[in-house]
Parts: structure tokens; C-alpha cells; sequence
């Protein structure tokens, strides 16, 4: 299993960055891998909610289906399925002050089957991809 966490401070309010990153189809403006990703159960956004999503991976595209499994005010945990893959996306949130956020993002990715021989590859892989999100997150939210 590859797994990376980080946990950074952008300037951005607690409630604004929660609002936004609890929609898993704003992946498309935030995570580098994340090619399109759409909502495919009607209604609002709440735990069970999926979403279709596109991404690519170590140069192969690839798709899964992700459900939020979590929604609380300061924490939201998104789960991704394929016949591949199993991944884990968990975003926590703390407030620092008025207008600034502390984020937890942890992800993490195994594979099944055969596909689990990439492991190591995908460790590697993952640390920089984490580097670029960090990156790409910050910009997103603190440009909102």
C-alpha cells in the first residue's frame, strides 16, 4: 500500500475550505491526477454520496467510483473503488485563526491482484504527486 500524508495552513476560513472540499468533483481544480470527476447520485452532497471519477496514474488513466464514508465539520473521508484499486482520500481540518486552516490530507492507494506488484513504484510515485497537490490545494483555496 502507498500511503502519503501532509498537513499544511492556507489562508482561507475553516467553513469555506470544509464547503469546497467536501464536493469531490472540485478534485478537477485541485488534485493534479484528476482528469474529470462528477457527481453520479442526485441531491446534496452527504456521507453515501458518489462521484465518477477519471484520473491519471503513473501514465495510464484510469477510472474509479468514490463515496463520501465521512462528513463531519472538521473531517471528510472519500473512498475510491475499482476492480484494481481501493484508495482513501481523508481530509481533516482545524481552524488557526479567523482566516487560516490547518489540513491533514492523507491518501493512500493499494491495489489488488496482480496490480499489487506496483506498490512500490506507487510509493514513489505518490511523494511526488503529494508534493504537487499540497502546491495546487494551497493555490485553489486561497485564490477563493
Amino acid at each position: 500500500m502507498a500511503e502519503v500524508r501532509r498537513t499544511f495552513t492556507v489562508a482561507a476560513p475553516l467553513e469555506k475550505v470544509v464547503a469546497y472540499l467536501r464536493d469531490f468533483a472540485n478534485t478537477t481544480a485541485w488534485d493534479p491526477g484528476t482528469e474529470r470527476c462528477e457527481q453520479t447520485t442526485p441531491g446534496p452532497v452527504a456521507v453515501g454520496t458518489e462521484w465518477h471519477n477519471v484520473s491519471s496514474f503513473f501514465g495510464r488513466t484510469t477510472e474509479l467510483t468514490y463515496r463520501m464514508t465521512r462528513d463531519d465539520p472538521d473531517h471528510v473521508v472519500f473512498e475510491g473503488r475499482n476492480k484494481r484499486a481501493a484508495t482513501s482520500d481523508d481530509l481533516a481540518f482545524q481552524k488557526v485563526d479567523d482566516n487560516s486552516t490547518s489540513i491533514t490530507y492523507r491518501a493512500r492507494l493499494r491495489f489488488t491482484g496482480l496490480a499489487r506488484f506496483a506498490d512500490p513504484v506507487a510509493r514513489l510515485a505518490f511523494e511526488v504527486l503529494a508534493a504537487k497537490t499540497v502546491k495546487q490545494l494551497t493555490g485553489v483555496l486561497e485564490a477563493r
